[in-house]
């Protein structure tokens, strides 16, 4: 009985665990079912509040478009209408050419017809391009997902947004059909100068309607969405024309026309330039106009700048900018001579108030203003003495004036002044009032092309520049626009404006208010400060010099002080005057916008260089722009001493001669300034030449020419490996005293090198390989003498290693 007892307890906690297991089993399942409902409780809310905002996708059922305006800077004189059928024109897609719903389709999205919105397989293979090319080169977004970017979600690139992108594009090819996306997509995206939608883009390139577009028309417009400023055939026919070329084939892969069409349409001319231009008449600032719908289609895409009730005053000054129109028409004369840009900057505000963009914006809407990028050449050459200003490096500091060639690392860049014209030796403001280049390529060296790349930044160009040794001399392109920003910092003390709303960029818009008249954007002026005062306005009186006694004195002024820098490129295809008051800060370009053609005599028998055209349009334009206001004065500069350190670059730092060192320059640095540091430049010292990968003699040969001692030591080859090549040296770099010795390390093959069997029998070859542990692998594969080696892999003089494959081609009859 108490047996019986004991086998019953023992049972109990069996029986109690089993029912535990069945409560949690129970408990887990619950959750596991409440997880479930939440989630599909989730995913249900998720589709409905995204499938929500298809309506507001839908180009034709926006609710309601009020037309907004920009102004000029007097707050009442309209420049533009910004309302929605000024920038596109909605159709249906029965009023789309067939041939332009299948361009767009082959380039853009050849997948279209197939996928559900989202086409994982062309993000694999966009993702596969650009990791293959190592930079983007394909995008993986389908025809519906860049419908839905434009149309229904921010442009914010976020992940957020991404995803939200991704769930509408699917939603909406749940509810809409594809050619009814197709269609949409056609109607709001942007086919450059100044077309949105299909049916504006054909009536503004080829007089027609999106009905009529023909195969090469259609083509080209198909490439122009993806990018188009580069696409554009008014200002890039060549890149155009390539383009249209991509889609054609695209389409031909599609089976979408034949070998014939493809040929056919590929030879087709481009639209005439003077034939490309909106419908409808432009205000008096078109070029300038251009500019302000940019930054707003930026900042606030396209749907609310078209007819969202947008009003804009902008900065533009129609007297100053109908004074630079008559500046440039009395100055060039000739109508098939050279063309002009200008640009006006009021200091103190960075206000654009004057932009003269082109000759004819119904010919070109090109603005060479702001898209035109030229070489700035020595107009460039303040923002090198800028960074050696921050430096600390005074203008006292002199310079020979000569040929000099600048080592570049692997090569020597020669330089030479303008017409060969040399001074002896100058110091910096000397040098600056003369434009000499030989000077200023030598403190480009001094002050490191990276600096003064850094500086021209701080003051205002935006655009990329190569640290190359030529930036010094105006070798980067860059626009007017940056240039007259650029120097208007000059002319601010050296602190550049920039835009509370638009962060560094020029400021051509001062203030945005909504259809109820509530303030949108008050775009203020923020200051930015690039140089102190005293280097600020050290820099400006060296400049003022160039304008009174040097290259820019024809862009004097009788009543006020001027300062400038000139510009001219090395061929005369492009000619600068850039200069400033304390009111103005003004850029003048001069040259042929289409093609760089050297301007050698058109300047009454003579070359155009920055002191001729540019100089005299930057004089009357100033004259009639300043006119019957209180001339002002630049501010002085406090002087400051200064003392010589005779200084030398070593490894890529900026150091004090030790005594020792060569190819030193003696600088004159203001007190507290230039390196502390001493080199540790050896006596006669040389340098450590790169000898790896020469051949033994080569390498000797180079070393005893610095000179230096070779010393050579060995390491085991590995197989294939050559054996007379020099595999490392100690040091790599540097420099040693003159017949110091540099180590060179070879390859030792410990198990002999590979023979020349070429031209042997192929038993004869079969021996020698035998002989040394070698394989012989037979190849019959090329036409030639029968039984005859005619090639070996690996080649003979390798290092051969026991049991190695050796391939033989041998001849056959």
């Amino acid at each position: 009985m108490r047996l019986l007892r004991r086998r019953r307890s023992a049972r109990v906690p069996a029986s109690n665990g089993h029912r535990r297991r069945i409560r949690k089993l129970r408990l887990a399942a619950l959750l596991l079912l409440l997880l479930l409902l939440g989630l599909i409780s989730f995913t249900f809310g998720l589709i409905t509040a995204v499938a929500s905002q298809i309506p507001t996708c839908d180009p034709g059922h926006v609710q309601r478009e009020v037309d907004g305006h920009i102004y000029a800077n007097d707050g009442h004189t309209i420049l533009a209408t910004l309302r929605g059928s000024e920038s596109r024109i909605l159709i249906g897609t029965n009023d789309v050419a067939p041939i332009m719903q299948q361009a767009i389709v082959a380039v853009e999205d050849k997948r279209f017809y197939e996928h559900n919105g989202v086409d994982l397989r062309g993000i694999g293979r966009a993702v596969w391009a650009d990791v293959s090319s190592k930079k983007v080169v394909q995008g993986g977004s389908t025809i519906t997902q860049q419908f839905v970017k434009n149309s229904c979600v921010t442009s914010a690139r976020t992940i957020s947004r991404k995803l939200k992108e991704a769930a509408l594009a699917w939603q909406l090819e749940q509810r809409w059909p594809k050619l009814r996306i197709l269609t949409a997509y056609l109607n709001t995206i942007y086919f450059g100068n100044g077309a949105y939608g299909i049916q504006r883009a054909a009536q503004t390139y080829f007089n027609t309607a999106a009905s009529r577009l023909t195969l090469p028309q259609a083509a080209l417009l198909a490439g122009i969405p993806a990018d188009p400023s580069r696409f554009d055939p008014v200002a890039n026919p060549r890149t155009a024309r390539l383009r249209r070329l991509e889609v054609l084939k695209a389409m031909f892969a599609q089976d979408e026309i034949s070998a014939r069409d493809l040929r056919r349409a590929a030879r087709a001319p481009l639209p005439r330039a003077a034939d490309v231009h909106l419908p409808g008449i432009q205000g008096p600032a078109p070029y300038f106009v251009n500019y302000v719908k940019q930054q707003l289609i930026e900042k606030y895409g396209t749907r609310r700048v078209f007819g969202g009730g947008l009003n804009v005053q902008s900065t533009i000054d129609l007297r100053l900018q109908k004074f630079a129109r008559r500046a440039i028409e009395t100055v060039l004369k000739e109508p098939n001579g050279p063309s002009a840009a200008l640009v006006s900057i009021r200091p103190a505000t960075g206000e654009v108030v004057a932009m003269y963009g082109g000759d004819n914006f119904r010919q070109s809407q090109f603005n060479l203003a702001v898209q035109g990028e030229r070489q700035p050449g020595s107009s460039f050459k303040p923002f090198v003495l800028a960074t050696a200003l921050k430096q600390g490096i005074s203008p006292v500091t002199t310079f020979p004036s000569k040929p000099v060639l600048i080592f570049m690392g692997d090569k020597y860049w020669p330089v030479h002044n303008y017409e060969n014209d040399y001074i002896g030796s100058a110091d910096l403001a000397t040098a600056t009032i003369v434009s000499d280049n030989s000077i200023f390529a030598q403190l480009t060296r001094l002050v490191g092309p990276a600096n003064v790349a850094r500086t021209a930044h701080e003051l205002g160009i935006t655009r990329h520049l190569n640290p190359y040794f030529a930036i010094g001399l105006g070798a980067d392109a860059v626009s007017p626009l940056e240039m007259a920003r650029a120097f208007s910092t000059f002319a601010n003390g050296g602190r550049r404006v920039d835009s509370s709303g638009f962060g560094n960029r020029p400021r051509a818009i001062a203030r945005i208010s909504n259809a109820e008249g509530h303030m949108v954007e008050d775009n203020r002026p923020v200051n930015r400060v690039v140089l102190d005062r005293d280097q600020n306005a050290l820099l400006t009186s060296i400049l003022e010099g160039v304008v009174h006694s040097g290259t820019g004195q024809r862009a004097s002024l009788a009543d006020r002080t001027v300062a400038g820098k000139t510009g001219t490129t090395e061929n005369y295809g492009d000619a600068w005057f850039v200069g400033y008051t304390p009111e103005l800060a003004t850029a003048v370009w001069v040259g042929y916008p289409n093609r760089l053609t050297p301007m050698l005599s058109q300047y009454h028998g003579q070359a155009v260089a920055g002191g001729t055209f540019p100089a005299d349009i930057w004089r009357v334009f100033n004259q009639l722009a300043l006119a019957g206001t209180t001339p002002k004065s630049f501010p002085p500069y406090s002087y400051q001493y200064s003392t010589a350190k005779r200084v030398v670059w070593r490894d890529g730092f900026l150091r004090l001669d030790n005594g020792n060192c060569r190819e030193t320059e003696l600088v004159s640095y203001f007190v507290g300034h230039g390196p502390s540091r001493a080199a540790d430049c050896r006596p006669n010292e040389v340098e450590v030449p790169r000898v790896i990968g020469m051949s033994l003699a080569r390498a000797e040969v180079r070393l005893d020419a610095q000179p230096l001692t070779s010393n050579v030591v060995y390491k085991p080859a590995l197989a294939k490996q050559r054996v007379d090549l020099v595999l490392d040296q100690f040091p790599r770099k540097g420099h040693l005293s003159s017949y110091d010795t540099v180590t060179l390390v070879l390859a030792k093959p410990l198990h002999g090198v590979v023979p020349k069997l070429i031209g042997l029998s192929v038993s004869d070859a079969q021996r020698r390989l035998h002989a040394r542990g070698l394989v012989a692998v037979i190849a019959r594969s090329v036409r030639g003498r029968t039984d005859r080696v005619l090639a070996q892999k690996p080649v003979a003089g390798v290092a051969a290693a026991p049991g190695m494959k050796i391939k033989l081609v041998v001849g056959h009859g």
